[in-house]
């Protein structure tokens, strides 16, 4: 139909795109590749058994979520924020997360994910894996946006939310950043669990300033220590 067949196989390519991406974008998330490591092609094409298009579809889609940089005559890189980077993923986090606490209807709320997320934390508190639970806690705001029910809201936190952790992994000290935040997010739960939606929004905005105020102190200390920052 008007030449559209042959466009057919774009649509298996970049669906197997779409699914690199989300691979790749958890293994950034998990840290297996840390703050400026380089790509290899050749390697992940290999391991994956994917074409060298279909990973750089994977690479773009990646770069444009601003998880990866691509520099010329070097290769792909992933991406090492800025301070000014990690401020503005705050702004970000205070303008979407506290408007959907806000746009809540009446209660009672659907909170299992996010009492899921709670005890996810504890247990990794429990096992010393301050990495977990900091994975838990992103998981937590990511349950609190999935309250608003916008799968377009979801994708944008979603990116925003794999860039802060590309922030968590420069820093030097899990433990002390994480788990003040186990306490928070269990707070934060019973607030909306009974209903105090105008409480639970008072809440997260101070939650966020101080975690803002605490990550951006950790992150610029290490950015100065000159760790990392040598990848890219």
């Amino acid at each position: 139909m008007n030449g559209l067949e042959d466009d057919r196989a774009l649509l298996g390519r970049t669906s197997t795109a779409e699914r690199v991406a989300g691979i790749l974008r958890g293994r950034i998330a998990d840290g297996y590749f840390p703050p400026g490591e380089r790509l290899s092609e050749e390697a992940i094409g290999a391991a994956l058994k994917v074409s060298r298009n279909t990973l750089r579809e994977a690479f773009r889609l990646l770069t444009h979520e601003r998880l990866l940089v691509h520099e010329l005559n070097r290769g792909v890189f992933v991406r090492i924020l800025t301070v000014e980077d990690v401020e503005d993923i705050y702004r970000t986090r205070q303008l979407v997360e506290c408007a959907v606490v806000r746009g809540l209807g009446r209660p009672p709320y659907a909170l299992d994910g996010l009492r899921g997320a709670v005890e996810d934390g504890r247990r990794a508190a429990r096992a010393e894996d301050w990495a977990g639970v900091g994975t838990a806690n992103i998981r937590f705001h990511g349950e609190l946006v999935a309250l608003a029910g916008s799968r377009r809201t979801d994708e944008l936190m979603r990116s925003v939310f794999a860039e802060l952790r590309l922030a968590f992994h420069l820093v030097d000290d899990p433990h002390r950043l994480h788990e003040p935040y186990l306490a928070r997010n269990a707070e934060l739960l019973d607030t909306l669990d009974g209903g105090g939606r105008a409480a639970a929004e008072k809440l997260l905005a101070g939650y966020l300033e101080d975690s803002r105020l605490r990550v951006v102190e950790a992150y610029a200390r290490r950015l100065a220590e000159g760790s990392g920052a040598s990848g890219v």
